[in-house]
């Protein structure tokens, strides 16, 4: 991200935000050309309309994947479309799911037309997350609590409840954790928490999976300039977000979503349990 395309002071009013009134725009499209690492393959991306999940989205589809691009409700179709689009013109084939992935029903639902659409399942992305700041425990409300829960890690839960049955030998799960799981964020107690409970989900999962030749890795990103920023921080956080990361700027999507096309192909065959951590330099997990 060059100087002159930092964040700008700016909010939005709904999780997870819209990329189309970002400013300036993410970074989503693929560096490399493809070279079909994913001919084939099906996989299920949560979240994928917008930010890494709409990044990942379409770099999987340059490797030759076939999608399924689960976003959350109809307020974000035009981000929804757009990913469609850029899918679309790698080749990929594609459809949109939208559904609150905190309701058990709508993995259920996923799962079943990934299957009626596209026959199998090779890979889970497990992406779809909300934030809130509070500053001061006492000031979160119950029903946020249960919200944040149920989006980041009832959500994870419950789709890999319903994709499990259809999970052959060599499918990978990739669950995107984040670095507040490692090193907590003040302002995001209840986010940080539900993403360490994802880093157990995934260190517990691999294991009950490895004897079935099934993957589950982790992918922990630092401050990556997605939807989320502008819709949970206030505008002067904004401005300044990604800053304090050791590179001195925050992430792009394109640039975490490689992690996850490594983390689903056969380069890390040998990789299970494990986490990457695009984060701009934050030492962690050590």
């Amino acid at each position: 991200m060059a100087d002159n395309q930092a964040p700008v002071a700016q909010v939005q009013d709904q999780q997870p935000g819209l990329e189309a009134e970002m400013h300036p725009l993410p970074e989503y499209m693929p560096r490399y050309p493809g070279s079909g690492r994913l001919k084939e393959k099906v996989a299920i991306i949560t979240g994928g309309d917008s930010g890494i999940g709409r990044a990942t989205a379409v770099l999987y589809a340059r490797e030759g994947a076939s999608i399924a691009i689960h976003y959350k409700d109809e307020t974000e179709s035009e981000d929804a479309r757009a990913t469609l689009k850029a899918v679309e013109e790698e080749g990929g084939k594609a459809f949109l799911f939208a559904g609150d992935i905190g309701d058990p029903s709508t993995s259920e639902k996923l799962v079943a037309s990934t299957i009626e659409k596209f026959g199998k399942i090779d890979i889970v992305v497990n992406n779809a997350a909300e934030q809130h700041v509070q500053e001061d425990i006492a000031d979160i409300p119950e029903e946020q609590l249960e919200r944040t829960f149920k989006t980041n890690i009832f959500g994870a839960f419950h789709l890999l409840k319903y994709a499990r049955p259809h999970l052959k030998s060599g499918a990978s799960v990739i669950i995107v954790t984040s670095v507040t799981a490692f090193r907590g964020q003040p302002l995001l107690l209840d986010y940080s928490s539900t993403k360490g409970a994802l880093l157990a989900l995934i260190r517990a999962l691999s294991g009950n999976l490895a004897s079935k030749n099934i993957r589950v890795n982790g992918v922990a990103p630092g401050p990556i300039w997605t939807p989320l920023i502008p819709a949970s921080f206030p505008k002067d956080k904004v401005a300044e977000f990604g800053k304090d990361a050791p590179l001195g700027r925050p992430g792009q999507p394109n640039e975490v979503a490689p992690s996850l096309l490594f983390l689903a192909c056969e380069d890390s065959s040998y990789i299970t349990g494990q986490v990457l951590h695009p984060n701009g330099g934050d030492l962690v997990g050590g």
